[in-house]
């Protein structure tokens, strides 16, 4: 047994020694490299990467070291992992991993993934991951997601993700999400939501969410939703919803059962209900409704059955009509009303 392990013992200290420092053919900084070789040119294979300063080639490499201090330096060329192309800093080129492929900080060129394909700061390029691809900080180029894709701050160029798109800051291009596309600031693009579509700041572009699109600033351009869209400043541009379209401020042209806001210039078209909401409001344009409900004033053409507005500058077409601000006994008159008197 002392003998064995010997033997055991004298093979494998010079192999932990070429893995550990590098075997390089012909040359210490170039050629065919076995090993951990922190300086490198050419064909480079290693079980794991750690205290890299760049290696230019390609790099074979099974993980990266435990300790993420010692991820450090940068991989340029083609790095396929078996089973991750982890272990640097940086990455630039195509990174292969057969679970995944990521870089401390930046990775930029063709990255695939089996699993995920990720960066702590910023990940530039094709990006496939079947699990997920995202970022700490911005996502850039064409990005697809198995489950979901995403970023800490910005989203830009066609991103998919089965379950969901977001980002923390603004998101912009093409972006669909089987559930949901989301920002935390400005969604801006082509933006499709098998559930929703919103951004905490604006929505801006082609906006089709499932149930709904909104946002906490405005919706503007084209905007559809089988349920609503909304917004806590202003919806502009198309609208169309099979409930709803509400926000304070409206412009353009919107279609849902119930239509409201506190100041609407367009074409409304409201089946069941449309509302102007406090006598600061105000409508301008035409408005078509069963109920047309203004608290404030009318500038334009309200039709419907019933029509309710505090002063009109105009006229309502409907079965009944009612101005409010007109002298009594023209408060109320079927078929037409307008304003009366000063």
């Amino acid at each position: 047994m002392r003998r064995i392990s010997l033997c055991i013992f004298i093979i494998a200290l010079p192999l932990y020694s070429i893995f550990s420092q590098g075997l390089n053919i012909p040359a210490k900084n170039w050629g065919l490299s076995f090993g951990n070789s922190t300086r490198f040119d050419g064909i480079r294979f290693n079980l794991i990467d750690k205290d890299i300063e760049k290696i230019n080639g390609i790099n074979f490499n099974v993980w990266g070291a435990k300790d993420e201090s010692r991820q450090t330096g940068t991989v340029n060329g083609i790095s396929i992992g078996i089973p991750a192309a982890v272990g640097t800093d940086y990455r630039n080129g195509i990174n292969i991993g057969l679970f995944g492929a990521g870089a401390r900080q930046d990775m930029n060129g063709i990255n695939l993934g089996g699993l995920g394909v990720g960066a702590g700061n910023n990940l530039k390029g094709i990006n496939i991951g079947l699990l997920g691809v995202g970022s700490g900080n911005d996502l850039y180029g064409i990005n697809l997601g198995g489950l979901g894709a995403g970023a800490g701050n910005d989203v830009k160029g066609i991103t998919f993700g089965i379950l969901g798109a977001g980002a923390g800051n603004d998101m912009m291009g093409v972006n669909i999400g089987g559930l949901g596309v989301g920002a935390g600031g400005t969604l801006a693009g082509i933006n499709i939501g098998g559930l929703g579509v919103g951004a905490g700041g604006d929505v801006v572009g082609l906006n089709f969410g499932g149930l709904a699109v909104g946002s906490g600033g405005s919706v503007k351009g084209i905007s559809m939703s089988i349920l609503a869209v909304g917004s806590g400043e202003q919806v502009a541009g198309i609208s169309l919803a099979g409930l709803a379209v509400a926000a304070p401020k409206i412009n353009g042209l919107q279609s849902a059962l119930i239509v409201g806001g506190e100041q609407v210039k367009g074409i409304s078209i409201a089946p069941a209900y449309f509302r102007i909401e406090g006598m600061e409001g105000y409508m301008k344009g035409i408005s078509v409704s069963a109920f047309n409900h203004v608290q404030g004033d009318v500038f334009g053409v309200c039709i419907g059955i019933f029509n309710w507005a505090y002063a009109v500058r105009g006229f309502q077409l409907g079965v009944l009509n009612h101005v409010k601000s007109n002298p009594k006994g023209l408060r109320w008159l079927p078929i037409f009303n307008t304003s009366f008197g000063s």
